[in-house]
């Protein structure tokens, strides 16, 4: 009974592990642009670097509105290579923002969430 109970602890332990995406290490999960003027879009980049024992697949970068657009690498990305996740917000709307892009991993649970914010000021 000991030896079951104890591999159901490592077991869940791996799960976690597994979920908290600390199989993907992003450089940063924020970006601020801080103030752009209205109608100039503006990108960033999101570096990631595979730190699990094979290939990494990128299944999907879902944006939550049709003004930010993200771009994902379609490739495997290698263990222990990096990769970038380009993120476009095309500043149309005068005012404050936050904004978030779902990224979702082949074979890992939980998504990562990265978030970019700023202010369009007017022309």
């Amino acid at each position: 009974m000991k030896k079951l109970l104890s591999l159901l602890a490592i077991a869940s332990c791996i799960t976690v592990f597994a979920q908290t995406g600390s199989l993907v290490e992003f450089s940063k999960l924020t970006h601020s642009f801080g103030k752009i003027k209205q109608g100039t879009p503006v990108t960033t980049e999101f570096v990631f670097t595979n730190k699990t024992d094979k290939s990494l697949i990128v299944k999907d970068a879902n944006a939550e509105c049709g003004c930010t657009t993200p771009e994902f690498p379609k490739t495997p990305i290698a263990k222990g290579k990096t990769a970038v996740i380009k993120v476009t917000y095309n500043a149309e709307n005068p005012g404050t923002f936050t904004k978030k892009v779902t990224v979702q991993f082949l074979n890992i649970k939980d998504p990562i969430i990265l978030t970019i914010d700023g202010e369009v000021t007017e022309k």
